[in-house]
């Protein structure tokens, strides 16, 4: 049963997590939120001089709350992709000296497969195959889970991801950062119903609609347009409302797609991963459409839905539970598909443990 310590940097969470295979023993996240909202959103160069300064304390935290010695640590990951550059390489760095200095496995974590694995800390139990909706803020994706590090991808978004879309209609609406919990807010003392708006259809060459991919440009111009409206003609703008209609043409979008996708490949579960997880309306709207039709929903607690490192962790001690280690050649890269995870790992064998091997 893999133990391993996760470094997660791979936007503007300073995160360390120690889980053995799907139980967390540690989990320590130095948030930079309040550095940011200044600025309207991340800073790149801020939040990687961030994670430098805050990444040995993190990390020392982690091992501590865990109360395992280094021996007792069977590996060490980090994100390594996608994110932030400068963000990734304080991780990485971070964790291929830690491997090189206890003589440990080093395992690069794609950040994706990490959320993906936040609903395998909140369900021991799962196992694939199952659907996974990930919702952040730079993607929003359907993706088939088919085993440790196969993944394929059915629908995804065509434009904004959502909870990039949540941050601009926030600022349109003088809500500030982050949109997301902030929309969720203004939303609970608002009328769903209030404002009619799209839901970002698209059109197929051959007639019809995509039946999984999502668009959300359309959305935030309907947003811009009708405040430019309501402005022109001196209507105090209705926040609640309008962030109670967005919130719920949202909801709405996703859980059409989502409910539609599972059906049609047979799939009884559906996790949900990433920060928009953790928004109310679609927790709300998706479990009541699942339930009609029979699916298991599974919402990781909320603290696993935003950045984190034990969902890297867990992601890891998968990997090397099966055999699988990452070069410490292996670099950041900004982008990466999901589909593409198991290029971060070579599978030569390895020997481990009596305790991993049974």
């Amino acid at each position: 049963m893999a133990t391993v310590l996760a470094i997660e940097t791979s936007c503007d969470e300073t995160a360390a997590a120690v889980v053995k295979k799907r139980h967390i023993l540690s989990n320590v996240v130095s948030s930079q939120i309040l550095t940011h909202q200044p600025f309207g959103g991340v800073v790149p160069e801020v939040a990687s001089r961030q994670h430098v300064e805050t990444i040995n304390a993190t990390v020392a935290a982690a091992v501590a709350q865990s109360g395992l010695s280094w021996a007792e640590i069977d590996g060490i990951a980090s994100t390594c992709a996608p994110g932030l550059m400068g963000s990734l390489l304080v991780g990485l760095t971070t964790a291929k000296t830690l491997a090189m200095l206890y003589d440990k496995p080093f395992l690069g974590v794609h950040h994706l497969e990490g959320h993906i694995y936040a609903s395998y800390l909140e369900r021991p139990d799962l196992e694939p195959p199952f659907l996974c909706l990930l919702v952040s803020g730079g993607h929003t994706s359907l993706i088939v889970v088919k085993d440790c590090g196969i993944y394929e991808i059915v629908g995804q978004t065509r434009d904004d991801a959502v909870g990039e879309a949540f941050d601009k209609v926030a600022r349109l609406m003088g809500l500030g950062y982050p949109g997301g919990p902030a929309i969720d807010r203004a939303a609970q003392a608002g009328n769903p119903l209030a404002f009619p708006l799209p839901e970002g259809n698209i059109s197929l060459p051959e007639g019809g609609y995509h039946p999984y991919d999502t668009s959300f440009s359309g959305l935030k111009t309907a947003v811009l347009r009708l405040i430019e409206s309501l402005e022109a003609k001196s209507i105090p703008l209705p926040v609640a409302d309008l962030a109670a209609s967005f919130q719920h043409t949202i909801a709405k979008s996703l859980t059409r797609r989502t409910v539609r996708c599972a059906l049609n490949y047979g799939l009884q579960t559906v996790a949900i991963g990433g920060g928009v997880a953790a928004n109310s309306g679609l927790r709300s709207h998706l479990s009541a459409a699942a339930q009609v039709q029979g699916l298991q929903v599974i919402f990781p607690k909320l603290a696993l839905c935003t950045d984190n490192a034990a969902m890297v962790a867990c992601a890891a001690a998968a990997h090397l539970q099966l055999g699988h280690r990452s070069s410490l050649g292996l670099g950041a890269q900004s982008r990466l598909a999901i589909s593409d995870v198991m290029a971060l790992y070579k599978q030569d064998k390895i020997t481990l443990p009596l305790a991993l091997s049974a």
